[in-house]
């Protein structure tokens, strides 16, 4: 049986637990994450085609920029412990499924709005100036997606009409037998990582803003989905300014109808 000084000692254990720290100070971003137009599209079980095949663009751009800066600072002693590039790695399942939708020329097709890019950017940068603060991007990207991964990618394929799991290989992580194991070693591997006062509270200052890219770039795709659809109202055989003006938006926004 528990003594009080050892639930009291195991309490500040968990306080400590920088996992932990990242869900306390993310708390309320992560709250807004999932209450943005797009997620709860998700949730409801209402995403469409054309949101999904945007999602797709965007998550490729900004796993491109993850991947890589984890590639390069794999040896890091603060990124060395929450490598697990054979288990979690997207960027090919992203890849695979974006041929799916949008053909082998799919590079060509992407289209992403400046949210994205700022998110890229910011991995990049912190990649070669911060690789401590990959920690916070990583926990974000990876442990949300296996978190959720499968009832997404059920609750897609469903609202979607898509069969046998086409389109759908981001949701899979093949690499991972039991998620809530794998995200018990993840979290302790993150706890084990050696930082200063500082650089931990650097990098929780990073998670929320992990968590800000992420609205930024969920908000961002719902507005370019807006302008589509508003254009094809305007473009309507039955609009008088059909032929008044030219579309502005990207070609690749004018292939989000189902295949």
């Amino acid at each position: 049986m528990e003594t009080e000084k050892t639930q009291t000692a195991a309490v500040q254990t968990d306080d400590r637990d920088l996992s932990e720290q990242i869900k306390k100070a993310t708390k309320e971003s992560h709250t807004r994450a999932e209450n943005t137009e797009m997620m709860l599209s998700f949730q409801r079980g209402q995403v469409t085609l054309a949101q999904y095949k945007l999602l797709l663009c965007s998550l490729y751009e900004i796993y491109q920029a993850l991947e890589e800066a984890l590639d390069r600072n794999s040896n890091h002693p603060a990124v060395a412990p929450i490598y697990f590039p054979t288990e979690l790695a997207r960027l090919k399942a992203i890849e695979k499924d974006l041929e799916f939708f949008y053909g082998r020329d799919w590079r060509e097709k992407i289209v992403v709005p400046d949210a994205t890019k700022r998110y890229s950017h910011r991995l990049r940068q912190i990649g070669e100036e911060n690789p401590q603060f990959l920690v916070a991007h990583a926990y974000t990207r990876y442990l949300g997606d296996l978190s959720g991964g499968q009832v997404l990618g059920r609750i897609a394929q469903k609202s979607m009409g898509l069969k046998s799991g086409d389109g759908l290989s981001f949701f899979a992580f093949p690499g991972v037998s039991s998620p809530n194991l794998f995200k018990q070693l993840y979290r302790s591997r993150m706890n084990s990582v050696e930082l200063t006062e500082q650089e931990r509270n650097d990098v929780l200052q990073e998670a929320v803003q992990a968590f800000e890219f992420n609205i930024q770039v969920f908000d961002g795709l719902q507005k370019m989905l807006s302008v589509a659809e508003k254009q094809q109202q305007d473009y309507s055989p039955n609009s008088k300014s059909a032929s008044a003006r030219s579309i502005q938006l990207p070609q690749p926004n004018f292939s989000l109808v189902r295949k």
